[in-house]
C-alpha cells in the first residue's frame, strides 16, 4: 500500500500488552521508514495497559486482546468506530531447553503432561484465564493448584521456564519464539487451542485521528501479513 509522508515530529505514542511487543516493535519501524511517522509503544502486562487506559493516560492508540478492547470502549476510552482487528494468537507449550519433552499430542496427552509437572505456570493474560477454566473441566484444578508459579505482570512465563523455576510453561506462541534456553514443545491441539484476537483502537482523547488512522490502516495491510506470521500469530 502507497503510505503518504507525513511531516511531525512528535512520535504517535501507544501502549499494549507483552503479547504483541515484537510485532509492534517491527511493524511500527517499518512504518516511520515509510511514512516519516515515528511511533513509541509500551508494552506491559495487559491487565496493567488496560488499568493505565482507564486511569486517564494519555495515549494515541492501545493495542489489546479483543475483551479489554470491548471493556475500555464501553467505558468510553476508545473510539468503537476505530477499532481494528490485528492478530490472531495460540497458545504453545514449552520447556527448558534439554528437558524432556511431554507428549502433547491430545487434549488427554496435555492433560496428563500437566499432570505429571512438578511445576506449570500459565500468563495471567486471557489464555491464563482460559487455561485455568480448562483445568478446572478436567477436575484438575484442586490437585495442581499448589504447583503453579504465577509469572509477575509484564514478566514471560518462558523466563521462568529458561531459569528452571518452571517445568511446564504456557503462553502465546508469539511471546516464547524469542526466549533463549527453553524449547517449544509444540502450539496445544486444536481441541483445546486457546486464540486471542488482538485488536487496536485510537483513544477517545487522542488528537492526531488521521495519522492515528493511518498506522491502523498500515498494521491491518497485508503488507503487515508477514510479520505477523514470523512473530507466530495470524492476521486477523
Amino acid at each position: 500500500m502507497q503510505i503518504t509522508a507525513i511531516s511531525t515530529a512528535a512520535p504517535l505514542t501507544g501502549i499494549s500488552s507483552m503479547a504483541t511487543r515484537q510485532l509492534l516493535a517491527e511493524l511500527t519501524q517499518a512504518y516511520a521508514e515509510r511514512s516519516g511517522q515515528t511511533v513509541a509503544i509500551e508494552s506491559v502486562g495487559g491487565v496493567d495497559a488496560a488499568k493505565r487506559v482507564q486511569a486517564g493516560e494519555a495515549f494515541d492508540v492501545v493495542i489489546l486482546a479483543s475483551d479489554a478492547m470491548a471493556k475500555l470502549i464501553a467505558a468510553g476510552h476508545l473510539r468503537t468506530e476505530s477499532l481494528t482487528p490485528l492478530v490472531h494468537s495460540g497458545v504453545a507449550v514449552a520447556v527448558q531447553a534439554g528437558g524432556l519433552t511431554p507428549d502433547i499430542s491430545s487434549e488427554d496427552a496435555v492433560r496428563q503432561a500437566v499432570l505429571a509437572a512438578p511445576t506449570l505456570s500459565y500468563s495471567t493474560g486471557p489464555s491464563g484465564v482460559a487455561l485455568a477454566k480448562l483445568f478446572e473441566r478436567w477436575g484438575i484444578a484442586e490437585t495442581i493448584k499448589d504447583r503453579i508459579v504465577t509469572a509477575p505482570p509484564g514478566v514471560p512465563v518462558g523466563s521462568l521456564v529458561a531459569k528452571g523455576e518452571v517445568a511446564l510453561g504456557f503462553q502465546q506462541l508469539s511471546e516464547l519464539i524469542h526466549v533463549q534456553g527453553i524449547t517449544i514443545v509444540g502450539p496445544l491441539p486444536s481441541a483445546i487451542q486457546i486464540t486471542t484476537t488482538f485488536s487496536a483502537a485510537m483513544t477517545t482523547g487522542c488528537t492526531r485521528p488521521e495519522q492515528v488512522q493511518a498506522l491502523l490502516d498500515f498494521l491491518a495491510s497485508p503488507e503487515a501479513a508477514e510479520a505477523k506470521q514470523r512473530q507466530g500469530m495470524e492476521p486477523a
